[in-house]
C-alpha cells in the first residue's frame, strides 16, 4: 500500500511539470520543472524496486539520473 502511495505522488509530480510545461507555465530549464521531475522520477523508481519491475526499474532509474544532471545543470 505504501509503495502505491509513493508511486502515485511521483507520478503526480511528472505529470504537474510536464502539464505546466505543455502550458507554457514553467519552463524546463527551471528549478521547479527538474526539480519535480527528480523527485517523481525517483519517488517512482523506488516504487519499481519495492515491486521488482525491472523494465521501470530502468526507465526510472535513468529518467532520475537525466534529472539529477537537468537540476545540477541549472543550479551551477
Amino acid at each position: 500500500m505504501l509503495f502505491q502511495i509513493v508511486s502515485l505522488v511521483g507520478a503526480i509530480l511528472i505529470l504537474i511539470a510536464y502539464g505546466a510545461q505543455q502550458l507554457g507555465r514553467l519552463a524546463a530549464e527551471t528549478r521547479t520543472y527538474q526539480i519535480l521531475n527528480l523527485f517523481g522520477g525517483l519517488f517512482l523508481c523506488v516504487a519499481a524496486v519495492a515491486a521488482r519491475q525491472y523494465g521501470f526499474i530502468l526507465l526510472e532509474g535513468t529518467w532520475t539520473v537525466a534529472s539529477g544532471y537537468g537540476c545540477w545543470r541549472v543550479m551551477r
